[in-house]
Parts: C-alpha cells; structure tokens; sequence
C-alpha cells in the first residue's frame, strides 16, 4: 500500500470541477522537527526544531512539516497545538528523516500532562476558516494533511484517584488537576474550497464531546478519512462534518472515509443519552464510507444526521443498541439496506461478525468487567454482534464465565496503553479496517 502526498492530491485533482478554486501547484518550505536531536527555531533536516510547538507562528500556508519518532507535548508542555494556516504534517520518520514507520518502529507521539491551567483543547487543531488574505478576504482554497501521528491523551486526563481506571471532567485545584480535556485529539476545521485529509494516524484516550477524529470541512470542500484508529474515546471515534447551508451539489462538502477501524467508543459520562458512536455524519455532506471496521459502540456503529451516503463492506461488531441510526431510526446492520432512506440504492456488502480483538488482556479485562448502568437492560436490548457478556469476553479473548464480575472501581475510558492498542490496528480483517502505513 502506498500512502504518500501525491496519492491524495491526484485523488482530490480528479474530483474538482472548473468552479474549483483550489490551487495545489504552490509548495511551501519544509520543516524538520526531532524531539531528540532537536533545537532552535531553524526547523531544517540537518537542525530540526525540537517541538512542533515550537514553530507553529514561523509557519506560512502549504509548508510541509516532517517529524521524527518521539513523544512531543508542545511548547512548555502545555498539550495542545492549534495552527491557523494550511499545512501538511507527516509523522513517523527515523531521526534522519529517511524511513517512517509510525506505529511500529518510528512513533511520533502528540500527548500532554495533567498539570493544572495546562491547556485543555484538541491536541492537534488545524482551523484555517478564520484566516485571511493580503487583501483582507477570508482566504480560500488549499490543502491540509495530517499522517503518521499518534494522538495519546492518557496522561493529560484526570482519573479518578490517579488509578486509570475512571476520567474526571472537572478539575482539582487542591490537587492541581486539570480536567480531562473535553476535546478531540485531531480536530480540523477548514476554509470554503479547502480539502483535509487525515490517514495513518491513531487517536486514543480522548474524551470529547464530539469527534476523537473530527474534520469540518466548507463550501466546495472535501475530506478523506483512511487507514486511521480510533480506540478508546467518548464522544464519536470519528466525525465528518460540515459548515455548508444550501443545495448546490457541486458546493456541498465531500467525504470519502475508507479502511477505518473505530473501536470502544464510550458515551460522555456513565448517564449520557449522546455520544458513543464509532462514525457520526453531519447533514449537508455527502459521503462514501466502505471497508471501515465500526464496534464496540456504547450506543452504536454510524449516527448519520442527515448525510447523503455510499455505505459498502463495512463491519458492525459489538455495538449495544444499534449499528446505523439514521435520524432517530435505530437499525443492526441487517435491516440497513431495507430501512435507511438516506443511504444511496447502490449500497452493499455491509455485514456483522464476532471478531478476535487483539487488545492487551489486561485492558480487556478492565473493559469486560466494567459496571454498567442498568447493565441486564443493556444487554437485553442488543441485537447485534454482541448479544451478551460472554460474547463480548469471548471477543476480547478471555474466559467465559458463568455470572459477571465487577471490579470494586468506577470504570469509564479507563486508560489504554499505546502498546496495548496499536495490535489491535495492525491487520485488517479480510481487507476491512486499518492495517500497518508503508511508505516507499
């Protein structure tokens, strides 16, 4: 599989129309950036800048910047960073720039710390929509890419006495906490006539309200959203969204989300009515979403609001309530080309099945044994995948057992470690999911 800049570009030039404006001919400079051998704010191969944070205000649109294997926590630790001109960002290089393998052997790491007044928005925010031209103009066209980065929010969110095993959304200023940030770990919202892509990333132990891997894209816009892995994060695993109002076809935002796979997804808090999807779908968009892995929903697989949608060979897995809900019809995956209405006559090959999940034994058993509000409720009401606590064990690979055990903690997002999630991506299944980047 190649993977690379110009695989994206040629995908997005073969979709514009004349009424385009997008100009993908001007390059920026490129910057260098190694947490190990870095220093200064030169940002070349030969003397890389030390954090991405570092030089977000030298940057300028459509400069490129590389970064080396590393955990970064931007400038002054203070775990966020937000930049407001188109760029494309690559992570997972060697410290020589020269190989990348960014989730085995050259990780580029995005998290933070819980130290109080840190601050606590997405950990890596591109939003361009307020930029503006020379001429005073919102500025309008270009591209944003963001591959090869892992987004860990584990040590920036406050658990519950420090044991991992619970987030606290409000802060301890006793104990000089900040709250777990109510964010998504890649969050991008784009200019009119602007293009996004997001591929070969991870994001993992976010908590936000929306989207872990959330994407906004305008007037004559596009998003691509491949091989990338959303584990363990409230909210939506993944969100395509738009800031498009009216009915002009050849205006309204385009997604292609592809080879995706989207896991434990947990709703906001232990009694939220919202969240807790692996995929969820603005109105105003369109979308064609194949081959995507969506499981182990709280609530379910995709939340479309009202997008008009391509939906074919996806696996549903594990979901509690419902693998595709469309406005407030709740469907398992069987019923969707019969019952959707805005899922496109061509659709197929959308199916359901009890799948091996390679996540660490010790996450897995945390998660099997998780209390549950109503948990005989919850398992009543499943009629897909995941029909019942022993079938979930049995996912997970571990023992089944005769009544369920609880763990004397509160359990929710409890905290997956990086090397116990990335097996979980490594292989696709069948072709399905996201499986190892490889770049030539």
């Amino acid at each position: 599989m190649k993977v690379c800049f110009y695989a994206i570009v040629s995908l997005f030039m073969a979709s514009l129309n004349a009424q385009d404006t997008v100009d993908f001919t001007k390059k920026g400079r490129d910057w260098y950036v190694s947490e190990s051998t870095g220093s200064g704010k030169l940002g070349t191969k030969e003397q890389p800048a030390k954090d991405l944070g570092n030089i977000i205000y030298l940057l300028k649109p459509n400069d490129i910047i590389h970064i080396a294997e590393g955990v970064y926590k931007s400038k002054g630790k203070r775990g966020s960073d937000e930049i407001n001109v188109p760029v494309q960002i690559y992570g997972g290089y060697d410290v020589t720039f020269t190989k990348r393998a960014p989730w085995t052997d050259h990780k580029t790491i995005f998290t933070g710390t819980n130290e109080y007044k840190k601050l606590t928005t997405p950990r890596l925010y591109i939003r361009t929509d307020q930029q503006r031209a020379k001429n005073g103009q919102l500025a309008e066209g270009g591209l944003i890419i963001i591959d090869g980065i892992i987004v860990d929010n584990g040590p920036r969110n406050r658990y519950h006495h420090d044991k991992d095993l619970a987030i606290r959304r409000k802060a301890s200023p006793k104990s000089q906490q900040n709250p777990s940030p109510e964010s998504g770990g890649i969050v991008v919202v784009a200019s009119h006539y602007m293009n996004v892509g997001v591929q070969n990333c991870v994001v993992m132990n976010t908590a936000p309200t929306e989207g872990a891997i959330s994407v906004r894209v305008k007037k004559g816009g596009k998003g691509y959203i491949r091989n990338n892995l959303s584990i363990n994060n409230t909210g939506y695993g993944i969100h395509a969204r738009t800031g498009y109002v009216g009915n002009d076809p050849k205006l309204v935002p385009q997604f292609v989300i592809s080879n995706n796979t989207s896991l434990f997804n947990w709703k906001h808090d232990p009694v939220a009515s919202y969240g807790g999807n692996a995929l969820a779908l603005d109105k105003e968009l369109t979308a064609t979403i194949t081959n995507n892995v969506f499981g182990f929903g709280h609530f379910g697989g995709i939340y479309n609001k009202g997008a008009n949608i391509v939906l074919s060979n996806n696996l549903f897995t594990g979901n509690s309530k419902y693998d595709y809900k469309e406005i407030n019809d709740e469907m398992i995956v069987d019923d969707i080309v019969d019952e959707a209405e805005r899922i496109d006559a061509s659709s197929t090959g959308n199916s359901t099945a009890l799948l091996q999940i390679s996540v660490a034994e010790r996450w897995a058993k945390i998660y099997g044994n998780r209390k549950e509000l109503s948990r005989e409720a919850v398992d009543a009401s499943v009629s897909a995948a995941n029909s019942g606590a022993n079938q979930l064990r049995g996912m997970l690979g571990l023992n089944l057992q005769g009544n369920t055990t609880t763990m004397d903690a509160e359990i929710f997002l409890p905290r997956l470690q990086i090397d116990e999630a990335i097996p979980v991506g490594l292989k696709n299944w069948n072709g399905i999911g996201c499986a190892t980047p490889r770049y030539k």
